[in-house]
């Protein structure tokens, strides 16, 4: 296993972790650089091979995720933090960080949905848009994602 992407990507997962958490946004301050410095650091390291990788693993992000962005059910910078963490990893790893990162966000929602007063509620639509939806922020669903893509490789 390359080390290399692990550091960074870690590092980004945490902070947004953090983020997310406390203010239920992912800032483009924290994904927007790492998304750079993930496609810089596969051309540094490894040439224009190493470049198209990490555009394919942030690539790869933006087209399995921009339709869960447009239909409102998933914010930006989801989207923008897994593009970023494709960039580190590539898209066979973002791949496996993917679905893993859905099946942990399928397990904290059945978790949200256990609350008391939730599993009750009601709503016209199920977007973002509508403040009657039960909403979760996902980075650490992201993290743990893309922590078991390290553990599993």
């Amino acid at each position: 296993m390359e080390m290399l992407p692990m550091w960074p990507a870690v590092l980004l997962v945490s902070v947004a972790t953090l983020t997310d958490l406390r203010s239920r946004r992912i800032p483009n301050w924290l994904t927007i650089p790492f998304l750079a410095a993930g496609l810089v650091a596969g051309g540094v390291l490894h040439g224009l091979p190493g470049l198209a990788r990490s555009a394919a693993g942030a690539g790869l992000a933006v087209l399995l995720l921009a339709a869960f962005c447009l239909l409102r059910g998933m914010g930006w910078g989801d989207l923008k933090l897994c593009a970023a963490v494709g960039a580190w990893v590539g898209p066979g790893q973002l791949a496996f960080a993917l679905v893993a990162t859905g099946i942990a966000g399928g397990l904290m929602a059945m978790a949200a949905l256990l609350r008391p007063g939730v599993a009750g509620r009601k709503a016209a639509r199920l977007t973002l848009d509508d403040p009657a939806a039960v909403k979760m922020p996902y980075a650490p669903a992201i993290a743990i994602g893309t922590l078991f893509s390290f553990l599993a490789k």
